[in-house]
């Protein structure tokens, strides 16, 4: 009897142990990622520089379009907004904005939408506008949908409104050249 209860503990220090030992020699960015060859997520959607213009996922069908989750709090974001503009000028690219308020947690308080709209209008100028549009994500239903962790992240939906490519992070031009270019020049051949 006095064996079985010295086994137990021994038992259970080696599966904790076996358990950190995994943890050590994983990578913790790689995560799942759900958001890839399934549809756009529905959303109707104020446009955050008019709220009485409404935008909804129709409006990808039939075009390929980057679809860039932002904010002006995110100094990643500021990095990536002169490549995306560039990719917009130099390659005709369609880009959507989903602007990903930070500031839109209860914790901080009600939103200010015109103070809002001023600073993107600001940043936007500063370091140029990717954007065709932005949709305004107050309640960040459609940023849940698509599994958003933080700002940036982007998505590369095809003309049939299917997600072919996500990144978590900034594009530039290394990221374009090996994983996006090909995709995007793929997807405007379909």
């Amino acid at each position: 009897m006095k064996k079985t209860y010295l086994i137990i503990p021994i038992i259970a220090f080696l599966a904790i142990s076996v358990f950190f030992y995994k943890g050590l020699f994983s990578d913790p960015t790689n995560i799942e990622n759900v958001s890839l060859h399934r549809d756009f997520p529905a959303f109707h959607l104020g446009d955050l520089m008019d709220s009485k213009v409404q935008r909804d996922e129709s409006e990808f069908i039939g075009k390929v379009t980057l679809v860039n989750v932002w904010g002006t709090w995110c100094v990643t974001c500021r990095i990536e907004l002169p490549f995306l503009t560039q990719l917009r000028e130099q390659h005709n690219m369609r880009i959507v904005g989903v602007y990903y308020d930070n500031a839109a947690d209860a914790a901080f308080g009600e939103v200010d939408i015109r103070s809002t709209r001023l600073e993107v209008k600001q940043m936007l100028g500063q370091l140029g506008d990717p954007f065709i549009y932005n949709v305004y994500d107050k309640t960040r239903d459609l940023s849940l949908d698509l599994g958003i962790t933080g700002a940036p992240e982007s998505f590369l939906v095809n003309k049939a409104g299917k997600i072919i490519w996500h990144r978590r992070g900034d594009i530039n031009s290394r990221i374009w050249q090996s994983e996006l270019k090909p995709l995007f020049e793929q997807a405007l051949a379909e």
